[in-house]
């Protein structure tokens, strides 16, 4: 082989790395994920009226690295840089855009608002989310995917114990926690409302639909889990 192919080879591999799939890309979202979490914890410690915006932006960067994280342990193969959820879906990245303008606009007129003593109830419910999202998923393992499944893979089991005893979706009831008291943390009073509408939403059309599929998958089984477990969404049974 020439030296002119070769180069032009190894100039093929190098663009890929940073396709989907490639890992200097994964490699490049996780190093911005590191710092953002290092960021945050600086503006917790070093600052006053950003105290709880750090402490949301470490929250906001441990999340979605964490979804990275779990998809190496349990769906190696399916791996890529949408699994660490950033662009899970335009309503959501325009929720948070939606969450900074009014979180910075609150901030500059009404700064008092950003110290009240409330976003540390918030930083309590996100953490408590956050495990609760991470158990449950973490006990499902590969029966837990992000995406609804269509179609049953042979290894794929009704899972009933730990956590998934008390509700059916505990992975979905720790993300709504997570994200409403993202927005109590920051105190934005309009995306507090904003996000808890828009997350049960999302969750009950979402649940309707996976559950259909989870009825075909394991039929009365299933049925009967759950008329006995509920959702773990409020509002739905």
């Amino acid at each position: 082989m020439e030296q002119s192919e070769i180069v032009k080879l190894n100039k093929i591999k190098a663009k890929s790395a940073w396709l989907k799939k490639g890992a200097a890309r994964s490699s490049a979202i996780a190093c911005g994920l590191g710092m953002g979490i290092g960021f945050g914890i600086s503006l917790f410690i070093f600052t006053e009226t950003l105290r709880g915006f750090g402490i949301y932006l470490a929250g906001l960067c441990t999340f979605h690295m964490w979804e990275y994280i779990w998809v190496t342990m349990y769906h190696p193969d399916k791996l890529s840089s949408k699994s660490f959820l950033l662009n899970h879906s335009p309503q959501f990245n325009m929720a948070l855009l939606i969450s900074f303008i009014e979180y910075w606009i609150e901030w500059y007129f009404f700064p008092s608002l950003k110290t009240f003593s409330l976003w540390w109830l918030g930083a309590i419910c996100m953490i408590f989310g956050q495990v609760v999202r991470s158990i449950a998923m973490d006990t499902a393992g590969s029966n837990f995917t992000h995406l609804v499944q269509e179609e049953k893979r042979d290894d794929h089991v009704l899972v009933t114990n730990g956590v998934y005893q008390y509700m059916r979706h505990p992975s979905y009831f720790g993300w709504f926690v997570w994200s409403v008291s993202t927005q109590v943390i920051l105190m934005n009073p309009i995306s507090v409302i904003g996000f808890g509408w828009a997350s049960w939403n999302f969750f009950s059309q979402r649940i309707e639909n996976e559950e259909d599929y989870l009825i075909q998958f394991f039929g009365k089984s299933y049925k009967d889990y759950k008329k006995s477990v509920w959702s773990g969404i409020p509002g739905i049974q």
